[in-house]
C-alpha cells in the first residue's frame, strides 16, 4: 500500500464483483424514472469539519466513508451524530482485519466486503461501540449512468463510491488536495484507491467528503476515476422514507436475501 503524507491516507482495495448484490438497473427495469433534479446538497447547514475518522493515519477510508455517511443521514433525521474514533477503529478491525498491535496503516478494505459486513453484522456505534447500526440494504449503481447516480443521491442522501486516485489529488510534496478534483492534462499516475461519499451534486460535478472536509469532483473526473458506486439504505435516513427506484426500505432489504 502506498505511503502518503501523514495527514491523508487512502485504503480502498481493488473492487470485486458479487452477482448477489442487487443492481439499480435491474430494479428500474420497465420503470423509466423521472429525470433527477439539476442539483442538491445534503451538507447544507452541516459543520465544515467532518473529522478525519482516523483516515489521517490508517488506510480505513472504506470505514471512514460509512461514518461520514452516518453524519449526513442523522443530520437530516434531526440531530447529527458523529461516532468516536474508537468505533471507526473497531469497524476497521472487524470488517477489514486491521490489527492495532501491528505497525502501519493496516490492510485497507474492499467496499463490497465492508458493506456486506455492515448489512449482516452492523457498525459499532455509541460511546462504547456496544450498539450496532445495520444497513438495511446496499445496491450497486452503474457509474457510467450519471442520472442513476444523481437519483440515488437524491433518494438516499448520498452514494458510497470507490475511485482510483491520481497523483495530482495528493501531491508528492504533501501539499493540500485541490478544492476541486479535475483530470490533469498529463494523466498522472494512480497512487491508490479511495472510498468516499457523495452527498450532493450540480451540473459541474459532485460534492464529496474526504479527510474530514468537503471537496468537489468534476463529472469528467468522476467518469475517469470512479469504478464503483453504491446506494445504501439506513434506518437513520428518514427523507423520502428511504425509498430507491420506488421500493421501500423493506422491499430493498428483501433484495438482500441472497447475501444472507
Amino acid at each position: 500500500m502506498q505511503t502518503l503524507h501523514v495527514s491523508r491516507k487512502l485504503g480502498r482495495n481493488p473492487r470485486t464483483f458479487d452477482p448477489r448484490v442487487p443492481h439499480l438497473s435491474a430494479l428500474l427495469a420497465g420503470k423509466p424514472p423521472p429525470p433527477p433534479p439539476p442539483s442538491i446538497d445534503y451538507t447544507t447547514g452541516m459543520p465544515a469539519d467532518f473529522g478525519t475518522m482516523l483516515n489521517n493515519t490508517l488506510g480505513d477510508c472504506t470505514c471512514a466513508a460509512y461514518y461520514h455517511a452516518r453524519q449526513v443521514w442523522t443530520f437530516h433525521s434531526g440531530r447529527e451524530v458523529t461516532e468516536p474514533d474508537s468505533d471507526v477503529e473497531a469497524l476497521y478491525e472487524q470488517a477489514c482485519g486491521y490489527k492495532p498491535t501491528e505497525s502501519g496503516e493496516g490492510p485497507g478494505g474492499n467496499e463490497q466486503h465492508v458493506l456486506t459486513f455492515l448489512h449482516k453484522t452492523g457498525a459499532p456505534i455509541g460511546p462504547t461501540g456496544q450498539q450496532r447500526d445495520k444497513i438495511s440494504a446496499f445496491v450497486e449503481v452503474d457509474p457510467r449512468n450519471t442520472d442513476d447516480v444523481k437519483r440515488t443521491i437524491v433518494e438516499l442522501g448520498l452514494v458510497y463510491i470507490g475511485l482510483n486516485v491520481p497523483q495530482n489529488i495528493l501531491p508528492a510534496d504533501g501539499s493540500d488536495p485541490p478544492a476541486t478534483w479535475t483530470v490533469a492534462p498529463d494523466k498522472p499516475k494512480i497512487i491508490g484507491g479511495h472510498a468516499v461519499v457523495l452527498p450532493g451534486y450540480d451540473s459541474s460535478g459532485a460534492i464529496l467528503i474526504s479527510w474530514g472536509k468537503k471537496y468537489t469532483m468534476t463529472w469528467e473526473f468522476f467518469a475517469t476515476y470512479v469504478d464503483e458506486v453504491y446506494g445504501i439504505t439506513d434506518a437513520s435516513w428518514t427523507q423520502n422514507g428511504g425509498k430507491l427506484a420506488g421500493l421501500t426500505a423493506d422491499q430493498l432489504s428483501e433484495q438482500m436475501k441472497y447475501l444472507s
